[in-house]
């Protein structure tokens, strides 16, 4: 259940997120629910290869590159769905910083709801 209730935040966040940033286009809200399974998907089972694979680069530029790993995460989910889609590198970099600050407040809330 707490899954569930984090892929729909998720997806809420991409909805937000496509309306905002021009870059960065949902058709549908299934698209969007579809958006956030892959990307913790691919967040699960691709970003740690290709963290293990940057590693040295990452400790040279002190984990900035992370930001950058998170955009290919980003661009890889464009690539496998056809409902998303992002310009360039630049708009995956702003959507997964921004998304990753949306997602820290909607998961806060969910954990505070908890607590009551």
């Amino acid at each position: 259940m707490k899954f569930i209730l984090r892929i729909l935040l998720s997806a809420l966040a991409v909805i937000l997120l496509s309306n905002i940033l021009p870059g960065i286009t949902v058709d549908t809200y299934i698209t969007a629910i579809i958006v956030a399974i892959v990307l913790s998907l691919l967040n699960f089972l691709v970003k740690p290869i290709l963290i293990i694979l940057t590693l040295p680069v990452t400790i040279v530029t002190f984990g900035i590159f992370l930001l950058f790993i998170n955009g290919i995460i980003i661009l890889l989910a464009d690539y496998f769905i056809t409902g998303f889609g992002v310009v360039n590198i630049w708009w995956a970099l702003a959507f997964s910083f921004l998304l990753s600050f949306l997602q820290s407040i909607l998961f806060s809330l969910l954990k505070s709801d908890k607590k009551k």
